[in-house]
Parts: C-alpha cells; structure tokens; sequence
C-alpha cells in the first residue's frame, strides 16, 4: 500500500452510510479537524453534494475517476473549492475513497493572472496610442523644417549653404521615414491595421516603384532587371500602397547594400483560386549578404544582424518586420536566402483580386513565360561575375575599380563628399583582397575623403592608379 498519510491530497475513505472511516492528514488539516473528521459524515463534508438520509445519503455525484470540482466545507463551516475523483472500492462493496486537491490558491493565482493579463493589455494599449501621437506630433515640426529648407534650397546660391541645407533636407526624409515605420508598427501590433484594396494598373504600380530607385541606382552604377510574366492581368484588385511599400522597403536594402553588381526583381503568377491569384515576387542582389545563422534576425521588431549594420547603414530594424506582417496581412508569406558576400534573395507572396471585366492572359509556356519590363545598366548575359568582380586583380575586378575611381574624383572635383565616400566604400569593398600595400593607399585615400581634403584624395588616387 502506498503512503497515503503523507499525501498532499485530501483523502478519506466512507461507506454507503455516509460515514467516514479513515482520513489522512492533509484532509485533517485543510478542514481543521484533529483526531474527530472519522465518524463524521460525508455530508458534513460536501453538503451541497452528499445529503443525509436514515440509510445513509442521497447524491447526484457520477462516481469514478473524472475530476469534479466541488464545495468543501471545514469544520467552523467556511468553505474553499476542490477538485475531487470519488471512487468505488474495487476491495470492499459499499465502500467510496475520496481524493480531493484545495484549488482556492490555483483560483487566487488564475484571478491574479486575469488582473495582470487585463493590465498589460491595457498597457500596451495606452503605449500603442502614446507612440502614434508622439510620432504625428513629430511629423509637423519635421514638415515645418523640410518646408521652409527646401523653400531656401530655392534661393539660396552660395555652394556651402546649400550644402547644409541638402544635409538638412535629407535628414528630415529620414526621419519622416523612420515616423511612418513606427506608426505603421503600432497599428500592426494594436491590431488596428487595415487593407484598403481597390483597382489599379499593376505594370505602372511596378515602374512607380522602380522610379524611385533610379538616382540612386545610376549613382552606384548598378545594373537593374525587373521582369514581370504576362500571365499577370493589367490591373488587379488590391492595396497598393502596401505593395508598392513591400517593394520599396526590399528595394532600398538591396541598394544599400549592394555596392557592384546588379538588382533583378521579378513577378510571376503561381496559383488561382476563383477571382483571386497568388503573386511571386523576387528582389535579388549582389549585396554583402549575411550568414545563415543569423537570417531568422531579420524578421525581428528593433532587430539588425549586429550592431555595425545600423551604425554604417542606418534603420530602425522595423521594415523587415513590418513587410513580414504585411504579406502576411494579404494572406502570404516572405522569405530570404543568403550568402555571405555573395548577395541575398528576398521572396514574398501575396493573394491579390482580379477584375471580373478583364480577361486573364493566356498560359505562356517557355522562354516567353516573362517579359521584360524595364533594365537599365549593363546588359545582363545571364552570368554571375560578381564573385570575379570581387576578387582583386581580375578584368572584372579592374574595369569596377576604375569606374568607381572616376567617380569618386569626379565627386571630389564638385565637392560633393557625401556621395564621394559611398564611392569610396566600393573601391574598398572592391579591394578587400589587395596586397597589403595596396591596403595601405586605400586606407589612406578613404582618410582623405572623411577629411575633404582635395590634395591628398589626388594623390592617393594617383598612387592607387598605378597599382592598376
């Protein structure tokens, strides 16, 4: 027999009068009887279950081994709740073995629970709505100083000024940005986001977003593919603002990232289910990459790979996130592979509606399943000299140095430095695998150019020419 005396369950044994015969010391305790709990009845016990007859007790208790929860009463008659099994001896006929567990403090702590739960919620509700109207109080000074920077980029001549003023026009862009990320974050996590889906012409939503690329895009001197399948309606049925805010998001990562090479972005059509269509899309670059480890990061709120990226890069570590919810939101999903210094592949589906007037292209086998839309830089031969370009000392490798080189010291000659260290940040990228003498002109050239300093910029370009 096992030892139930030291059980911390309740347990008492009763027979079909009612009456108990055996209780054990968590049973005495908790219905604070000492030596006299044996004798009495179970009524005494449970009287809302049990009720006393002159053969013993009246119940509509299912014995067996579920778990009931039932009124205990102690003996100065103050109750508590338990969850009780009362069994049928299998021993002895007529005989009944109650096992009951106190679950006043498991109520207490689930009360407790529900309070904490319903305070948290709130809380998060009162910062939810703290943030979007700290975030729209932002937005108006911000506006007021980009308004008035750019009504004086307009009048003003002198280079130096306007310089600053650039600066100043370009950092109010930023943070504009970085206010709608945090409003759109907030509307996602208070569950208060919607879709607005309405007609609209896909191709167009396409080149609007590419559109918005391409100073940058000519200034790195990358080359662009997007291809788009002809079996895509002209116009679907669905939020463009968010697409297009998708798009631009995996965009400008690409181009920050990316310093040689090319950005391709495709669309294809792979599924239908009545008058909805799933979308494929792919946005492909020559970037930096990142290791494998640490892909799951980039989907987190406030996350980057490592501290670096946002130093040198800039961000919030919000935008991947929120593409996340919003493919997510359109019934998708969104995805990355990468490889370190070989460049990442973000793909994302979404549903997207049909127009009922519009008929659907026709099935498009072979190399004719997409169309060009738009390309710009080097044509694409369907080779990756990327990991050629990279390596120092290689044709590839040459022909981007020395492109790279030109613009720099073309940058320096019009004294604009902001973009001549995004071009010097190529080269250096270009000659991570350099001799260490050449390693020691690029150090200094890059010095240079943090300095402005004309002369030294000359004649570390001079030296590192000769190398090449």
């Amino acid at each position: 027999m096992f030892p139930i005396e030291d059980a911390l369950e309740m347990i008492f044994v009763f027979d079909r009068a009612g009456v108990i015969s055996y209780a054990n010391t968590a049973a005495k305790l908790k219905l604070e009887y000492e030596e006299d709990l044996c004798g009495r009845r179970i009524s005494d016990v449970f009287p809302g279950t049990f009720k006393a007859t002159e053969d013993g007790f009246e119940t509509d208790y299912q014995f067996g081994s579920e778990l009931c929860s039932l009124v205990a009463y102690r003996k100065n008659l103050t109750c508590f709740p338990v969850e009780a099994r009362i069994i049928e001896s299998n021993d002895a006929q007529d005989v009944y073995i109650c096992m009951a567990n106190d679950i006043l403090e498991k109520e207490h702590l689930n009360r407790e629970i529900t309070h904490v739960k319903q305070e948290a919620e709130q809380a998060l509700k009162v910062k939810s709505e703290f943030v979007a109207n700290v975030t729209h109080e932002l937005r108006t000074p911000v506006n007021g100083v980009l308004g008035n920077t750019r009504e004086l980029l307009a009048e003003v001549t002198d280079e130096h000024i306007m310089k600053y003023l650039r600066l100043i026009e370009r950092c109010c862009d930023d943070m504009n940005k970085i206010i709608n990320n945090i409003l759109d974050f907030s509307k996602l996590e208070a569950g208060k986001f919607t879709l607005e889906p309405r007609k609209f012409h896909f191709r167009n939503m396409l080149d609007y977003a590419r559109s918005q690329h391409i100073n940058k895009l000519t200034e790195k001197g990358l080359g662009f593919f997007m291809t788009v399948s002809p079996q895509i309606p002209e116009h679907i049925i669905g939020d463009e603002l968010r697409i297009v805010q998708i798009l631009n998001n995996l965009l400008s990562n690409a181009l920050k990232f990316t310093t040689v090479g090319k950005i391709t972005v495709e669309v294809v059509k792979t599924a239908q289910v009545k008058d909805k269509i799933e979308l494929f899309f792919i946005v492909k670059d020559t970037g930096i990459g990142i290791d494998k480890a640490d892909k799951d990061k980039l989907f987190q709120s406030f996350s980057q790979v490592d501290a670096s990226i946002s130093r040198k890069y800039g961000g919030t570590g919000l935008g991947l996130n929120i593409c996340k919810q919003l493919t997510e939101l359109m019934g998708g999903k969104i995805e990355v592979e990468s490889e370190k210094n070989k460049g990442t592949t973000f793909s994302f589906s979404i549903w997207v509606g049909i127009c009922e007037e519009e008929e659907m292209p026709a099935q498009v086998d072979g190399d004719n399943a997409k169309a060009n839309l738009f390309a710009m830089g080097p044509q694409d031969d369907g080779t990756d000299n990327t990991e050629n370009m990279m390596q120092y000392g290689t044709p590839e490798n040459k022909e981007a140095l020395k492109k790279n080189l030109s613009k720099l010291i073309l940058c320096v000659e019009m004294e604009n430095w902001e973009k001549a260290e995004m071009f010097m940040e190529t080269v250096r990228q270009l000659t991570q695998t350099a001799p260490r003498e050449v390693s020691r002109v690029i150090l200094k050239l890059k010095m240079a150019v943090q300095k402005e300093s004309y002369e030294k910029v000359n004649a570390g370009y001079e030296e590192l020419s000769s190398f090449l």
